[in-house]
C-alpha cells in the first residue's frame, strides 16, 4: 500500500498557520507529501525545505486572481496537488490541521482494511475545532464534526473548494464519496492563531469568496454557549506553536446573537433531544 499526502499553501508563515507541525504530523503516515505552493511573500518555502524530508515535493503554482467565486481557487490548488499524488490513497491535510500521534496506527489500519473494498472511496475523520486558545473548542452545527480527508486515488474525484471532495459517478453527475470511518481525529487550529494574523488572512483571501470583508474579526464576538473546555492532549508537534493562554476562552457576555447563531442554538436543542447530528455531511457512510 502506498499513501500520498497533499495540501496547498500560500504565505502560510505570514498568515499564522501551524503548517510545519501539520506536515510533520502526517509524515509518519505517508510515502510522499505533495504541496501546491502559490507565490509567497514570506519564508514559507524555506521553512518547508528546512524540514529536510525527501518525501516532500513542492509544485510551484500560480493563483487565478480573477477567480473570485465561492473559494473555487482553493479547489483548483487542492486539485493540482491531488492530481500529482501517486499513492493508493491520497490524504488531504490543510495547513492548520494536525494529526495526533496516538491516531497514526488507527489511520493506517483503516486504509489497510479498506484498501480492497472498492465500495469505500474515502475515509472520514472526527474534527476538533479549537477556538480562541488551546483549551477551548467549538461544538455547534455551524462547525462540521466529521469530514472526508482521505480519498481513494483511482476514482474520478475533484475539489470545488478546500473543504470536500466530489466523485464523478457519471460524465455529467457528481456526488459525495462513499466513506468509512478512519477512527481518528483531526485537530483544527485555524481559530487559535492571534487575531492580527486572522484578520490578515481575511484580508488576503476574502476576494476569492465574492466578498470584500471589511469588519475585523474579534474572537470574543461569539456565542459563548458553543464553547467547550478541551481536556485531552494535543499533538506533540504543535506544542511550541501555541500562543500563551490559560483557561477556557471567554466570549463577550454582552454579545448579541446573530440570526444564524439563534438558528444553531435551536439545532443544538433538537440534536440533544433527538440524539441526532444536524451538521452538513459531504460524504455517505457505507461502513
Amino acid at each position: 500500500m502506498k499513501v500520498s499526502g497533499f495540501t496547498f499553501l500560500r504565505n502560510a508563515q505570514m498568515l499564522g498557520y501551524p503548517f510545519i507541525a501539520s506536515i510533520q504530523s502526517i509524515l509518519p503516515i505517508v510515502d510522499e507529501f505533495v504541496i501546491s505552493l502559490g507565490p509567497c511573500e514570506d519564508e514559507t518555502e524555506k521553512m518547508i525545505q528546512d524540514i529536510g524530508d525527501d518525501r516532500i515535493r513542492i509544485i510551484h503554482t500560480q493563483w487565478n486572481e480573477n477567480m473570485q467565486t465561492r473559494g473555487f481557487v482553493y479547489g483548483q490548488q487542492k486539485s493540482i496537488a491531488l492530481f500529482n499524488c501517486t499513492g493508493d490513497w491520497a490524504f488531504y491535510l490543510e495547513g492548520d490541521e494536525v494529526i495526533h500521534e496516538d491516531d497514526v496506527s488507527n489511520i493506517r489500519t483503516a486504509m489497510e482494511n479498506n484498501l480492497h473494498d472498492k465500495n469505500v472511496e474515502a475515509l472520514v475523520f472526527d474534527f476538533i475545532h479549537f477556538y480562541g486558545n488551546r483549551n477551548t473548542y467549538a461544538w455547534s452545527p455551524a462547525w462540521y464534526r466529521r469530514e472526508a480527508r482521505i480519498i481513494r486515488n483511482n476514482v474520478r474525484s475533484f475539489a470545488v473548494d478546500g473543504l470536500y471532495f466530489l466523485v464523478m459517478a457519471q460524465n455529467r453527475k457528481a456526488r459525495y464519496p462513499r466513506a468509512a470511518l478512519a477512527n481518528a481525529r483531526i485537530f483544527h487550529y485555524g481559530w487559535v492563531r492571534n487575531e492580527r494574523q486572522m484578520n490578515l488572512k481575511i484580508e488576503h483571501v476574502g476576494k476569492y469568496w465574492e466578498s470584500a470583508i471589511t469588519a475585523e474579526i474579534n474572537y470574543a464576538d461569539v456565542d459563548g454557549a458553543i464553547l467547550k473546555e478541551f481536556r485531552g492532549t494535543h499533538p506533540k508537534v504543535v506544542h511550541n506553536w501555541f500562543p500563551a493562554s490559560e483557561g477556557v476562552f471567554k466570549a463577550d457576555p454582552h454579545h448579541t446573537l446573530t440570526s444564524r447563531e439563534r438558528k444553531h442554538r435551536i439545532s443544538l436543542m433538537i440534536e440533544k433531544l433527538l440524539g441526532i447530528d444536524l451538521t452538513k455531511k459531504h460524504y455517505k457512510l457505507v461502513k
